[in-house]
């Protein structure tokens, strides 16, 4: 059953609708905690038990033109967020990593394994494998993705915050479409991410300053 097209919507529906817009709900935290944990060792389940899943590095992955491709639209990222950040709030441009260099080293540890590999599990490596043939259109496959992305991080209250996840999210699933590794684009994924906190952006994706 749990293979079946229609469990398949159902459980696209929750995952990835209902349970980022009840964390927008003014329960508590360790409801919404307790929620997230469920929901994350079910997605990790399926994978290993229902799918099969093997978390292993794969062979033959093309590094070098993956770190050509991640270099350059992180170079254009660096300009455009640091213009931004100089332009709309001067005072945070490199602020932690200048003064508080102990806690950005512990921040971009913590973020790169327990967001960015949990994150990339959830919305690339389960969402693909379980939903890629949904969608006869790759580009739609993609959108599709980057909006459910952004949808998750709703409860910011921010639109901005939706923006750039939404951005990101192309960007991510652009990546695992064309490599069809959870490593490499947790690596993408971390790289932009830390960037963002060390640039001064930190603040409005929750990370504490």
């Amino acid at each position: 059953m749990i293979k079946t097209f229609y469990y398949k919507c159902l459980e696209f529906f929750v995952l990835f609708v209902v349970l980022p817009i009840s964390f927008v709900v003014g329960t508590s935290p360790i409801v919404k905690t307790v929620t997230g944990l469920v929901g994350f060792l079910y997605v990790v389940y399926v994978l290993l038990v229902v799918e099969k899943e093997k978390f292993r590095l794969a062979k033959n992955l093309k590094w070098i033109l993956f770190w050509r491709d991640t270099l350059l639209k992180f170079s254009v990222i660096v300009a455009l967020t640091t213009i931004f950040v100089n332009v709309t709030d001067k005072e945070s441009l490199f602020n932690v990593v200048l003064n508080k260099p102990k806690l950005w080293v512990f921040i971009l540890f913590v973020y790169s394994l327990l967001s960015v590999y949990p994150q990339e599990i959830i919305f690339r490596t389960f969402f693909f494998k379980r939903y890629a043939r949904f969608f006869r259109d790759k580009r739609l496959l993609i959108l599709v993705n980057a909006v459910l992305f952004s949808l998750a991080h709703l409860f910011y209250g921010n639109n901005f915050v939706l923006l750039i996840t939404f951005l990101g999210g192309l960007l991510f699933a652009w990546t695992y479409v064309e490599t069809k590794s959870t490593i490499m684009v947790s690596i993408e994924h971390a790289i932009y991410g830390c960037w963002l906190f060390t640039v001064g952006m930190g603040e409005i994706l929750g990370f504490p300053t």
